[in-house]
């Protein structure tokens, strides 16, 4: 049985994995190796690829940077955060914000320490993402829809750095990157539907307090109208075996997700349209081992 001390511990390690978001962490770590085995360097051996120090270190400053983001965003949105999230909210305030503040920095000076592994324009990539995080965080979350598309910008930088990493300009993959970057905005916009009592406490000046909901679902239904664009150019144009069911998948959960989108009113209406698509985006990760089964087989065997 666990002691009082340890469950307070306990707690608080749930607290700092809660505020640094680790299973998000988790999934863009592996959505990044993905990308590379599978997209970016397909010719080179598995093994290569997998036990690439330089690729370990990207992926590993890419992951604390992201997490000193989750930390700099709860910090500022502490208060809001107690209206739109009350439940998770007790759970990240068993950590300090001097705690948080500390781990911030410590994060952000590991990242840096990572990069320099690979190279100096690795370190100066990282520098300039996390001032562009704190940026958003400060100031820029304010602003509405340039909010938004900094946001956006911001989550697939990680897989921007790999991608220059490997050299690799295919048409395909920015195909590939425009899609996931339309979805992850439309996801923004929706967060902004979903949280708008706290936004409108903290005097957040958002799209839809602004111009209300329905110039944001506006907004939100042209992203998702303009998302199935490369979605069907990658069904129909470039290869990408299997991971073409995805697509069409993808496809009629945005028509689903469209109707659904006109009819919501409520704040768990909204919730349910942000959690489709963090599942089309989850489910993408996965599919990109679709790309090719026998190249999966293979390096698999």
């Amino acid at each position: 049985m666990l002691n009082r001390r340890n469950k307070l511990l306990l707690l608080k390690l749930l607290s700092l994995f809660s505020v640094v978001r680790g299973y998000n962490i988790l999934m863009i770590g592996l959505a990044q190796y993905l990308a590379s085995i599978y997209i970016l360097s397909p010719d080179l051996p598995l093994r290569k690829v997998v036990l690439d120090l330089n690729l370990f270190a990207i992926v590993l400053a890419s992951a604390l940077v992201i997490a000193s983001g989750y930390i700099i965003n709860n910090f500022y949105d502490a208060e809001k955060d107690l209206i739109n999230k009350p439940r998770k909210s007790m759970l990240d305030r068993l950590v300090s914000q001097r705690f948080k503040l500390t781990t911030y920095f410590v994060l952000n000076f590991l990242a840096v320490f990572a990069a320099s592994y690979v190279s100096f324009r690795a370190v100066f990539f990282f520098s300039a993402y996390i001032f562009g995080i704190w940026f958003y965080s400060h100031k820029l979350k304010r602003v509405p829809f340039i909010g938004n598309f900094v946001s956006a910008t911001l989550a697939i930088a990680p897989f921007f750095v790999v991608f220059v990493y490997y050299k690799n300009f295919e048409s395909s993959i920015f195909v590939h990157a425009m899609f996931l970057f339309l979805l992850i905005l439309a996801r923004e916009m929706i967060k902004d539907l979903e949280n708008m009592a706290g936004d409108i406490a903290q005097n957040y000046r958002t799209i839809p307090i602004l111009y209300g909901t329905k110039v944001s679902k506006a907004l939100i239904s042209i992203l998702i109208l303009l998302t199935l664009l490369p979605a069907i150019l990658l069904i129909y144009f470039f290869d990408v075996g299997y991971m073409y069911l995805y697509f069409i998948g993808s496809i009629f959960l945005m028509i689903l997700f469209l109707g659904m989108l006109w009819r919501a009113k409520t704040k768990l209406h909204y919730v349910g349209l942000h959690n489709i698509l963090k599942f089309i985006i989850i489910v993408g990760v996965f599919s990109i081992l679709l790309i090719d089964i026998d190249l999966v087989l293979n390096r698999i065997l």
